[in-house]
């Protein structure tokens, strides 16, 4: 995976200024235009940038097992959520593309970025709390 771009960083800001404005609507019409720009690459970028922001500083290296209490019942855009911070914890690049890939083939990438978002947005109130 090469270095995600600067613009990836300054979408991922406005569409966290948007959702915690509760602005889910901006929210998506950003997701929208980093996908008119720069197609679903663009997209990826931006929620790497998501997950990175939601999980923070991970200390030293090795494989994560995250936690997802009742994951197996919950809806398309929670489980999807869930699995693609976990590639994202253990650098997981193949499996948060396949994760992209069954959003799109599914029609769920919208719905799954805006949970992104707002779960992101929900860890950083609960860090700030």
């Amino acid at each position: 995976m090469t270095e995600v771009p600067q613009h990836a960083f300054d979408d991922a800001a406005q569409i966290l200024q948007c959702a915690i404005s509760g602005d889910s609507a901006a929210v998506a019409d950003t997701f929208d235009a980093v996908v008119d720009r720069e197609g679903v690459v663009g997209a990826w970028d931006v929620a790497w940038c998501l997950a990175a922001t939601m999980v923070g500083q991970l200390p030293g290296s090795g494989a994560w097992t995250l936690e997802f209490p009742g994951i197996d019942d919950a809806q398309y855009d929670k489980r999807w959520v869930a699995r693609f911070v976990s590639a994202y914890v253990n650098a997981d690049f193949p499996t948060g593309e396949a994760l992209f890939g069954a959003a799109i083939a599914d029609g769920q990438l919208p719905d799954c970025l805006l949970a992104l978002a707002g779960s992101t947005v929900a860890t950083l109130r609960r860090r700030a709390a």
